[in-house]
């Protein structure tokens, strides 16, 4: 054989040698990748009607898909739809059209209308709903989980304990200051908290004043903060705000004013302890809405098919979709006598033998 075409047949040979190897890898890569998806039995995504960094619903909702992603066999995707109401049911229908996902979870009840015409329009895709509810007699929505909390309840335990403290004195302010309340917009879920809220207040202290006032907008602190203010000028002492990303602006006021502040959604004490303590020594508590808590119930219930589409279901104090932080530099100093009014306060609640009332009925009195 010539010299020159041995050389030629050697390097054909070691190419085919060479393909053959980048084949076997290719191929055991697609099979490991085969492996990876095999280990992810549902894929669902968070799509946000606003942008994370509010220190409340928008991060809790957050904080419960990467716990599902973490502790689940689920892969997950979190969407900023950003602050154009005109974008979100474009993206939306976007997440619904790809067929990319088993589950496609939002909240509030601003997207109840696209989820109710994208639940028609494919029928095939799954939704949650948290925070609101789609009206099952108007659509066909038997593939759209809801979810309601009872925030009326955790707000009556935020009312109790703030007058209560505000009949003693919190630290630096007269007893008897009053209270406030300051309100994202005006509708059924933020009234519920409100209404909630003026009732324990008034089941502890008859006598006790309760501003209320809307900043009409979730995500403006300077709004917020300039409702504070008008509300601390008029002598308040403490200011339970209901008001997603513009709640951070009465935390401010709070602590320029020198007054207190109870926050909403996650632990804001325990958010800023560590970052900002004087903040935080200005949070007496927060009523806590455990979004976390039921996007993870949720997409465990998807997993096992036991997720009840087509219905809503209700999370208050019993089923722990609401709560009461009870941590902070106030209520380390709190008379053990009013901790433990609070917990006979909860039991009852929880026991269905103190009834709250609440913006999503007609109920107005409590037993």
């Amino acid at each position: 054989m010539k010299p020159l075409l041995r050389s030629v047949l050697v390097q054909l040979a070691w190419l085919a040698g060479l393909f053959a190897v980048l084949y076997g890898l290719a191929v055991l890569g697609e099979r490991a990748d085969a492996r990876r998806t095999g280990e992810v039995k549902l894929r669902a995504v968070l799509f946000i009607n606003g942008t994370l960094g509010d220190k409340s619903f928008f991060d809790s909702a957050a904080k419960g898909m990467r716990e599902a992603s973490g502790t689940l066999p689920v892969q997950v995707k979190v969407i900023e739809g950003g602050t154009d109401p005109t974008r979100w049911q474009g993206a939306l229908t976007d997440l619904a059209d790809s067929g990319d996902y088993d589950l496609i979870v939002t909240g509030t009840f601003t997207m109840v209308p696209y989820v109710q015409r994208l639940a028609e329009q494919y029928p095939d895709a799954r939704f949650v709903v948290y925070d609101a509810a789609v009206d099952y007699a108007a659509c066909r929505c038997g593939n759209v989980h809801s979810i309601l909390f009872r925030q009326n309840e955790g707000a009556y335990l935020a009312g109790y304990l703030a007058a209560r403290l505000d009949k003693a004195g919190l630290p630096g302010v007269p007893p008897g200051s009053g209270l406030g309340v300051v309100g994202g917009m005006q509708f059924p879920v933020i009234d519920d908290f409100i209404i909630g809220f003026r009732a324990g207040a008034l089941a502890a202290v008859p006598s006790e004043t309760v501003l209320a006032q809307y900043a009409n907008s979730f995500s403006d602190p300077a709004a917020g903060k300039e409702v504070a203010k008008a509300q601390f000028g008029r002598g308040v002492g403490l200011i339970f705000h209901a008001a997603g990303a513009t709640g951070q602006g009465v935390n401010e006021a709070a602590l320029e004013g020198r007054r207190y502040a109870i926050g909403v959604d996650m632990d804001q004490y325990a958010m800023y302890r560590t970052s900002n303590p004087q903040l935080a020594s200005r949070i007496v508590t927060s009523v806590i809405k455990n979004v976390d808590v039921a996007v993870v119930r949720a997409i465990d219930q998807a997993l096992q098919g036991q997720l009840a589409y087509g219905r809503t279901q209700s999370l208050g104090l019993a089923e722990q979709g609401v709560s009461l932080a009870r941590q902070s530099d106030v209520l380390s100093q709190a008379p053990p006598e009013l901790l433990r009014s609070l917990d006979e306060v909860q039991a009852a609640i929880a026991r269905g033998e103190r009834r709250v009332p609440s913006a999503f009925s007609t109920t107005k009195e409590l037993q």
